[in-house]
């Protein structure tokens, strides 16, 4: 088990340096130049000249990685261009509303789609099994702005029983603050409902068809044992990884669900930098959420263990 954790965390350390290449590179292409947007049309060739000095923008790509690379293992992303914020302090302040939504609504999710999945699986070709398939193909086809849109159309405008607009932070008023994220984690929970169902529906049936199963069912386990006992773990393995990754995607496009909640999070964080080119954000929100993408599929592959004991043995 040590070495296999070992070996998850070694290969972990090469992804997050080129994760680091890649950001830094990525922003470069971006069309425009910061120092231009600053200043505006009157700017002269001297104030541009000594802003692009100023900012480092003058000097060569590899001395601007060395410089921002050093900096970025001493926990320093640098000040915002813009606003002259500290990048880290901003960045967590955004993550914290972002991953609050997106950690709960996929938790939710995975309580209520993994048994669905299973009880699909259980009764295929079923009234069940049609119903559970059904449903979850429909939520996977409605885009989340969309779904976003219809609930607060229905829990906004309609019954007025949860808030439209504006964000109340849970530090301020936790009640105020739970309403204005019921929304946000209702859409997301409903779309990857019908994610993770169809992932646990075809891993249980593939389960369901091995020898072994046969094997319980010979020897007289109910069928509640059999899907407990003997399918849950070895199903539930690529669900598990699924999970990882919807976290992951979730947390780079939750952008267009905080724009439909007006939510101060930090895909909005993310797009508002891009559009004024202020590249230490940009590059900070890039860097936050490939960190937290890699560093969650590493927990992933370390639990694998538990679901799967031959993982330990490779």
């Amino acid at each position: 088990m040590f070495r296999f954790a070992a070996a998850r965390i070694a290969m972990a350390i090469p992804t997050l340096l080129i994760v680091a290449v890649a950001v830094f590179v990525l922003i470069r292409l971006i069309p425009g130049d910061p120092a231009q947007l600053l200043l505006g049309d009157l700017a002269t060739p001297a104030s541009l000249a000594d802003l692009r000095a100023r900012l480092g923008l003058d000097r060569p790509l590899p001395a601007q990685f060395g410089i921002w690379f050093g900096h970025v293992l001493q926990g320093d992303l640098g000040n915002s261009i813009n606003s002259g914020q500290p990048v880290l302090p901003l960045v967590a302040d955004r993550f914290l509303i972002s991953g609050r939504i997106v950690l709960v609504a996929v938790v939710l999710a995975a309580l209520v789609a993994v048994p669905a999945g299973m009880i699909a699986a259980w009764k295929q070709n079923g009234a069940p099994d049609l119903l559970l398939v059904g449903s979850a193909t429909l939520l996977v086809s409605i885009p989340t702005f969309w779904l976003g849109l219809l609930l607060l159309l229905l829990f906004g405008l309609k019954l007025g029983c949860l808030p439209v607009v504006g964000y109340v932070g849970i530090a301020e008023d936790w009640k105020e603050g739970l309403l204005y994220l019921v929304l946000p984690v209702l859409t997301l929970f409903l779309h990857e409902i019908g994610v993770l169902m169809r992932m646990a529906r075809a891993s249980t049936l593939e389960v369901l068809r091995l020898d072994y199963i046969t094997h319980a069912r010979a020897k007289g386990l109910s069928e509640r044992a059999v899907l407990m006992r003997h399918a849950f773990r070895n199903a539930f393995g690529p669900t598990w990884t699924l999970i990882g990754l919807v976290l992951g995607n979730l947390l780079g496009g939750i952008a267009v669900v905080e724009t439909v909640f007006t939510l101060p999070g930090l895909g909005r964080l993310l797009v508002d930098a891009i559009f004024a080119r202020d590249y230490p954000v940009i590059q900070g929100c890039l860097l936050c959420v490939a960190v937290i993408y890699v560093v969650v599929n590493l927990v992933i592959d370390l639990c694998y263990p538990f679901f799967d004991p031959r993982v330990a043995v490779e």
